[in-house]
């Protein structure tokens, strides 16, 4: 094995809906690794800007806003809980006017940089798990292990759909379908940190396995690069 360091991050990009926060935080559990979930932070972004009633295109009041911004992520009863200005917002951070939204904020490169920094802050000397659209491109290009998740868009707003169920979020199948292949579009020709396979990532289709299928098969090749269980 190659690359065994003491502290390293795992990048895991892909499609929205691919299941990377659900296999992120459960490599994470299971193997003691810190784990950041950045897309919660683009959407708390969102909800902070709806909250103020700020435009998508006015950078003045929205690098205002991330000056004082403030976001945190704890585990309450094995859930994990996101408060945003000290405001617990796990759920709102989910429903519809962010999703609608979410996407578009997070191309604005303002919006993008900060978070970069303090995601690059925040895996300081860490053995970290963190997954997104650019981690392996962008945010950690030297990340010692990087895996990119497909998955149909059907397949994928059918598993969103189950996801919404159970938190109680009433969403439409067929707005969700519409939702994902619009973030798909969004997110692969953005102008800013688009979302594409980095040329070291392994690459995996999720639309056919079971969630257990894809965490072993994701493990087995991180073990190929790093030591999980030092």
């Amino acid at each position: 094995m190659e690359n065994m360091c003491k502290n390293y991050v795992i990048a895991i990009d892909g499609e929205a809906g691919t299941g990377k926060s659900g296999l992120a935080k459960s490599i994470a559990e299971k193997y003691n690794l810190v784990y950041m979930d950045t897309g919660a932070m683009y959407r708390c972004v969102t909800l902070n800007m709806i909250w103020n009633n700020i435009s998508l295109d006015d950078e003045e009041k929205i690098s205002k806003l991330l000056d004082n911004i403030k976001i945190d992520m704890e585990k309450e009863e094995g859930e994990d809980k996101f408060f945003l200005n000290g405001v617990e917002v796990t759920k709102q951070i989910r429903e519809k006017q962010v999703n609608d939204l979410v996407s578009q904020v997070s191309h604005i490169p303002i919006v993008r940089e900060r978070m970069v920094e303090l995601q690059r802050k925040l895996a300081k000397g860490k053995k970290i798990v963190m997954e997104g659209r650019d981690i392996g491109t962008n945010v950690f290009p030297n990340a010692q292990v990087k895996i990119y998740l497909t998955a149909s868009a059907p397949e994928r707003a059918r598993r969103r759909y189950e996801q919404n169920k159970k938190k109680g979020i009433d969403i439409p199948y067929d707005e969700i379908l519409k939702n994902v292949m619009f973030r798909d579009n969004n997110d692969k020709t953005s102008s800013v940190a688009p979302l594409k396979k980095a040329d070291d990532a392994f690459e995996l289709d999720t639309t056919n396995y079971s969630i257990e299928e894809v965490e072993n098969i994701v493990v087995s090749k991180i073990r190929e690069r790093v030591a999980l269980d030092d």
